[in-house]
């Protein structure tokens, strides 16, 4: 996909998302029960869409959240239900749809104080937090509207469930069937009243992320030696719902922190457009991120999230980091410094992130766990202490308490931001510094991810790959090691595959939430034994399309 000529740049305004229309189509638009692509469906990460194409409306969050309510009550589940939504503009109005159904089936539902933006990893850390010693029908459970870092005409609802993690199918399919047949059912069993009758429902009662969230976080980041440190950090929320959270952590813990950037508006005017010249705010991507970079040496480090802030985006002085290389400098430090997890505690990882990883667990004698994209495998390795640290190379990840307990279940990253400036500050050296040490005796990958447009008989291919169909003998003038179309980590089907030699790999799969798929590869030799894993893999994957 080649760089669009305005990617990095700031938008003109004549091209921003018409707000107005979105929010029109949300109330006005339905979606048609008969077209599968207007349906509910669920991916990786929950229901997306855009109210527009009439993929994401009133009605589908209606239906979404009653079927979340029947589910609920089918697990017997009577706790709190934590609801948060972040900046984009179909967020809010699809939580006030769903705290309408939500408040007219009487399920305790707790809500962000004053109203306020809420970030992923605070859900799921006010879940686990309550349930902390609870069970049975006293857990609770939570809903994040967001549709992550996607452009500004988008929308999405997540579930998570008692352990504090997105949702697994075993629950999504459940609320997916029942959401579509509401909806085919001219959404005729949806229980809903008026938003202001919601708001003064006695289910409906007020918590604070905020304080719940930065209270807690000395018990997982060396708040102290940050402070000491002296230094100098800046952050940059992108527009999302990191930035109620910032300044509250600066003055908790006596930091040097400046948010260079507090502009809340749904067309993300101040994002410079993606490489595809879309506004997207993904924190990991250097193309949105070039305003920051270019204020990168006003500070020792600077960082940023994505609008509901699971996602962490690492500035040095040098550089942006790739998150492969953030994460693998992350799982050295961690199993370095965490002396109270557990001594057989591993690294999750997702099979599409970099294998200096494996490295890394394989020097300090660390097992490493693969699982298919997608946060939610990795739920039972944290809840049971498997793994201290798991991440994807989405630039997401998340790691346990130092006494070994469960801070979320979710990516978070704001804690990736701030680990980041807890190792600058015990290290005496950038994570940048600290990935090239690491590289020097691990050895450097060379690691790049394609995506390309997807058609649905492509998917339904990549999908239904075996090791026997997938065959591959040489890779990159390599003997093939592996072919895996199953993660080695929980035997889950990883949706495509990934064939592996000494020194690299591909893997190919269909995005869960866009319509394309994504090539990734990675080398431990050079640039050109990248190009050359490539133009293997790209004739793996048309060979494989022209056979059906």
């Amino acid at each position: 996909m080649p760089i669009h000529a305005e990617a990095g740049k700031l938008a003109d305004p004549a091209t921003l998302e018409n707000i107005p229309a979105l929010m029109s189509a949300y109330y006005t638009l339905s979606p048609d029960p008969a077209d599968k692509a207007q349906r509910v469906s669920f991916g990786t990460s929950g229901h997306r869409g855009s109210s527009v194409k009439r993929t994401f409306n009133e009605d589908h969050i209606a239906a979404i959240t009653q079927a979340v309510c029947e589910y609920r009550a089918k697990e017997g589940l009577q706790g709190p239900l934590f609801i948060g939504f972040d900046t984009h503009a179909l967020s809010e109005a699809a939580y006030r749809t769903a705290l309408e159904v939500l408040a007219a089936n009487h399920v305790q539902t707790r809500v962000s104080k004053d109203k306020a933006f809420t970030a992923t990893p605070c859900v799921s850390h006010a879940i686990l937090k309550w349930n902390r010693g609870r069970k049975g029908a006293e857990l609770g459970d939570g809903i994040i509207i967001t549709p992550s870092h996607n452009p500004p005409s988008d929308g999405g609802f997540k579930y998570n469930p008692p352990h504090g993690g997105p949702a697994g199918t075993e629950a999504t399919s459940v609320i997916e069937a029942r959401a579509n047949e509401l909806l085919a059912d001219g959404l005729k069993a949806v229980k809903r009243v008026p938003y202001a009758e919601a708001l003064n429902a006695p289910e409906i009662q007020e918590f604070d992320y905020i304080a719940a969230y930065v209270d807690d976080l000395a018990s997982i980041i060396d708040m102290e030696a940050i402070a000491k440190s002296g230094l100098k950090l800046g952050v940059d929320p992108l527009g999302g719902a990191s930035l109620v959270l910032w300044q509250p952590i600066a003055d908790k813990y006596g930091i040097d922190l400046t948010i260079v950037n507090k502009c809340v508006d749904p067309t993300f005017r101040f994002v410079p457009r993606d490489k595809d010249g879309k506004i997207r705010m993904d924190c990991s991507s250097p193309w949105a991120m070039s305003v920051l970079l270019g204020m990168k040496d006003q500070f020792d480090l600077s960082f940023a999230c994505d609008p509901d802030s699971d996602r962490h985006g690492i500035v040095t002085r040098d550089e942006l980091m790739n998150p492969n290389h953030y994460l693998s400098v992350c799982a050295w430090y961690l199993l370095k410094t965490r002396t109270q997890w557990p001594a057989s505690c591993g690294i999750g990882k997702t099979v599409v992130t970099t294998n200096l990883l494996n490295r890394v667990g394989a020097k300090l004698g660390r097992k490493v766990i693969e699982t298919p994209a997608g946060f939610k495998w990795f739920v039972p390795f944290m809840t049971s202490g498997e793994c201290g640290f798991c991440c994807e190379e989405s630039a997401g990840g998340s790691f346990l308490c130092f006494d070994g307990s469960t801070w979320s279940t979710d990516k978070d990253g704001p804690l990736l931001c701030l680990l980041a400036a807890e190792m600058m500050a015990k290290e005496g050296a950038s994570p940048s510094e600290l990935y090239r040490r690491l590289t020097k005796e691990l050895g450097q990958p060379v690691y790049q991810r394609i995506d390309s447009p997807v058609d649905d008989k492509t998917r339904t291919v990549l999908k239904s790959l075996t090791p026997e169909t997938a065959r591959m003998e040489v890779l990159g003038g390599q003997k093939v090691e592996d072919v895996l179309t199953r993660a080695p980590g929980n035997d889950a089907a990883i949706g495509g595959v990934k064939i592996v030699t000494e020194d690299g790999w591909f893997a190919v799969r269909p995005s869960g939430t866009e319509a394309i798929y994504k090539l990734y590869a990675e080398s431990f030799k050079d640039e050109a034994h990248l190009k050359s894993i490539q133009q293997d893999a790209g004739d793996f994957v048309a060979r494989l399309l022209a056979s059906k």
